[in-house]
């Protein structure tokens, strides 16, 4: 009876079925799961060809490594086991990420000061993954425990597909690979249709209304001027289109600098009247291969 009802389930629904709760996890493919991601990784950080891609995020985001503790959680039959085994997999799997970087990069040792980022969340992956094992359940208790990821997924998947409209194909891997963990997750840890409904779209919406209520670009940064100036504290900075960016002076002396508060890409321009000296700038906020908003200043003479 088990073994034709098993044969009525989809190839696909099999092949989820082994992939979260049909692997024997034991300690030693932990460890040999940590190394694998890490030289994977690495490759994908130091290889010029992954550079700017969805791959190379895999080093600097959390999307991949999502997907790799809830493969862990999933098969483990505990939770003290499913958080003791995740734990014990970013322990090994992020300190050699930079281990293997260390010989080729100009900062040495020093790049394990990145390190810090990812020990903190390395830390946090055992309360997470205690708790989170019990998504195993698959009920509503499973939608309540995934509903935070899911979010962080969607968060992450509407910004790459934005960052691909402008950009195409750019960054569509990343768009495709996180929006299909979503799909993934409901589909095989919530059974009703309801649950996979809310998890899905709730958060969508959410973010969406977010998206188009904000503003374009959240920007807020202190720089040095062009040419290094040296302001006295009667310096006052006018921006020719404050919707654009609000600019400030914020130190004086040898080391001036300015601050730039950003809401929109585009360019300007903005002057800085110290006494009887007048200094103008050109402004452009622009977006970096990254998704990332930058600021470029040039002296108008």
């Amino acid at each position: 009876m088990e073994e034709a009802k098993d044969n009525k389930r989809t190839g696909f629904a099999r092949l989820t079925d082994k992939l979260f709760g049909g692997i024997d996890m034991k300690w030693w493919k932990i460890i040999v799961f940590a190394v694998a991601t890490a030289v994977v990784t690495f490759a994908f950080l130091f290889f010029p060809i992954f550079s700017g891609t969805s791959f190379m995020k895999m080093g600097e985001t959390f999307e991949a490594w999502i997907f790799f503790a809830v493969i862990i959680m999933s098969n483990c039959k505990r939770p003290l086991e499913s958080a003791l085994k995740t734990f014990v997999f970013f322990l090994i799997s992020q300190p050699l990420i930079y281990l293997f970087q260390v010989p080729f990069s100009d900062m040495g040792w020093g790049l394990f000061g990145y390190y810090r980022y990812w020990f903190f969340w390395t830390l946090l992956t055992f309360p997470m993954a205690f708790v989170g094992w019990y998504i195993r359940k698959k009920n509503w208790i499973s939608l309540l425990i995934l509903f935070p990821v899911i979010a962080g997924l969607t968060l992450t998947y509407v910004g790459y597909f934005q960052f691909t409209f402008k950009r195409f194909p750019y960054m569509l891997v990343g768009a495709l690979f996180t929006l299909g963990q979503v799909i993934l997750y409901l589909y095989v840890f919530t059974p009703k249709l309801w649950q996979r409904l809310v998890g899905f779209f709730v958060p969508l919406a959410v973010i969406l209304t977010l998206t188009l209520t904000m503003s374009q670009v959240d920007l807020d940064s202190t720089v040095f001027l062009p040419e290094d100036p040296v302001l006295t504290e009667a310096a006052v900075a006018e921006s020719d289109n404050n919707d654009l960016a609000e600019i400030t002076v914020t130190n004086t002396g040898k080391d001036s600098m300015i601050r730039i508060k950003a809401h929109q890409y585009g360019t300007t321009e903005f002057t800085i009247k110290d006494s009887d000296k007048v200094y103008r700038y050109k402004l452009e906020i622009y977006e970096d291969d990254g998704g990332h908003p930058q600021t470029s200043i040039t002296p108008i003479s």
